[in-house]
């Protein structure tokens, strides 16, 4: 059973990829989850509540100043370079403010993964994500404000207490029952794991059900600005890093944690604050996200065999 839950686990970008691909022929499979959405990201974030354990939290004590340098790279750096993308490519004001919540957005938690699978700095980036995830129901919509207020109404209010509601309450309460129940929560293993990477498919594979009209007519421009967005964030991340003067695990874990966002809640907030055309960006980053993940957990271990090499020639 272990090796079957590791498996679901660490094929992430294979089963959005794949569900993906079936819920965009055969959308009448996941549009019966709409009503159901916020439950499911709910789910996520429980899961994740899970497996944080009080060490990680320990991490954040320890060095408050890099945790607090590190989310405030993350929430001006992607906003900000949303609003860049928008003018560089046209977008229009719907696809703007899409890019725009998605770039307001905290670090997705499957950045820890990430990290992990390209031997960067663990501890730091659950404390990125952590610490992003508790801020993110203020910073969020007062970003998405401040930057797409010009564009459509933005109900901040609102948007707070979705956040509260489906990403801080189910992440303290998962931590909360680890703590009382650690025996109980070890004898799972990857068990909450699995169901938070079941959650997340079940959402990816909703948004391109509900979005397949607007997905299909979705210009490579909107893709490419989605790439560009991504692939620009992680090496302003990097760049980030080095200018800290941090050492080389520390400074690819900023790279990730600042160009992975948590695009479901991306997603979450636009269809149920805005638009589906709104959900657009987010929808297509979750996806290309965890494609791109994957290449550049390739590229470091790449990176790393090429040094090694070098150094022993």
């Amino acid at each position: 059973m272990d090796k079957v839950l590791k498996f679901i686990n660490t094929k992430l970008s294979l089963w959005v990829i794949i569900f993906a691909v079936i819920a965009y022929n055969f959308p009448f499979l996941f549009l019966s989850v709409k009503s159901y959405i916020n439950v499911f990201f709910a789910i996520t974030m429980f899961g994740i509540g899970l497996v944080i354990t009080e060490e990680d939290y320990r991490n954040i004590i320890r060095s408050p100043w890099q945790i607090l340098y590190g989310n405030l790279c993350q929430f001006t750096i992607m906003p900000l370079l949303a609003l860049v993308t928008s003018w560089l490519f046209n977008l229009s004001d719907e696809i703007t403010v899409g890019l725009i919540l998605t770039g307001a957005a905290p670090g997705a938690m499957t950045s820890n993964v990430i990290s992990y699978l390209s031997d960067g700095d663990v501890a730091y980036s659950v404390s990125l994500t952590a610490v992003a995830t508790i801020l993110a129901p203020v910073l969020t919509p007062l970003i998405t404000l401040v930057l797409a207020g010009k564009y459509i109404p933005i109900p901040f209010i609102s948007m707070f207490m979705t956040i509260i509601y489906t990403v801080v309450i189910p992440l303290l309460a998962g931590f909360a029952i680890r703590r009382m129940s650690p025996a109980f929560i070890m004898k799972l293993h990857d068990g909450p794991a699995t169901i938070s990477v079941l959650a997340i498919v079940v959402i990816t594979s909703y948004v391109v059900a509900a979005n397949r009209n607007n997905l299909g007519q979705a210009t490579a421009l909107i893709f490419g600005a989605v790439v560009f967005h991504n692939l620009t964030g992680m090496v302003l991340g990097f760049l980030a890093g080095k200018a800290a003067r941090y050492d080389f695990r520390r400074t690819k874990t900023l790279s990730i944690e600042i160009g992975m966002q948590n695009a479901g809640l991306g997603v979450v907030l636009a269809l149920q604050h805005f638009s589906a055309e709104v959900a657009i960006p987010a929808a297509i980053f979750t996806i290309w996200c965890i494609v791109s993940a994957s290449l550049l957990v390739n590229f470091w271990k790449f990176f790393s065999r090429f040094n090694t090499a070098a150094a022993e020639s």
